[in-house]
């Protein structure tokens, strides 16, 4: 009986553990057609995984809790714009993490930059920022209550088509 209770814990726990999984994107093309197909803004993560100690310390304190798991899925979609030291990437996602980095001007890790994106005809994506933070004390509750306003107030809905009058003629 026992051996049957601790499956069915462990069963539990692998499921919840599950559904709290994150998708954090490293192509932010792909992100941008997620972002505009689920209408939620783009919460781009500057940061320099294996050596930065305070994206370290805001991946381990908030990142990774279920509370902002939670906020997350319901929010926004995630990018990680990794710039490592250590760790080996791709030439192309070093090109595309350094434009973003000059594009939004980021100085300093972690930064946390919430934006709407549009891609154009020519393929030219325009970014619409929204609001920016960092590591904030406090753990998750002290950091979505900076973050959930520049969220909240990013209606992704499509904008309504104007429509013109016609002026009839009077004979």
């Amino acid at each position: 009986m026992k051996k049957v209770f601790l499956i069915t814990l462990f069963l539990i726990g692998a499921v919840a553990t599950q559904a709290q999984e994150l998708k954090w994107y490293t192509d932010v093309k792909e992100a941008i057609k997620v972002s505009n197909k689920e209408k939620k803004p783009l919460m781009l993560f500057f940061t320099g995984s294996d050596w930065c100690g305070w994206c370290i310390r805001l991946q381990n304190e908030v990142l990774k809790t279920p509370e902002f798991s939670k906020w997350a899925n319901e929010s926004v979609i995630l990018v990680e714009l990794d710039y490592p030291r250590r760790t080996a990437q791709s030439d192309e996602i070093k090109k595309q993490n350094n434009e973003l980095q000059q594009a939004f001007g980021i100085q300093g890790f972690p930064t946390v930059y919430f934006a709407k994106a549009t891609v154009n005809k020519e393929g030219k994506v325009n970014f619409e920022g929204l609001g920016n933070t960092g590591y904030v004390a406090g753990g998750p509750t002290a950091w979505l209550a900076v973050a959930d306003p520049f969220v909240k107030n990013a209606s992704m809905a499509p904008e309504p088509k104007s429509k013109t009058k016609t002026k009839s003629k009077k004979a």
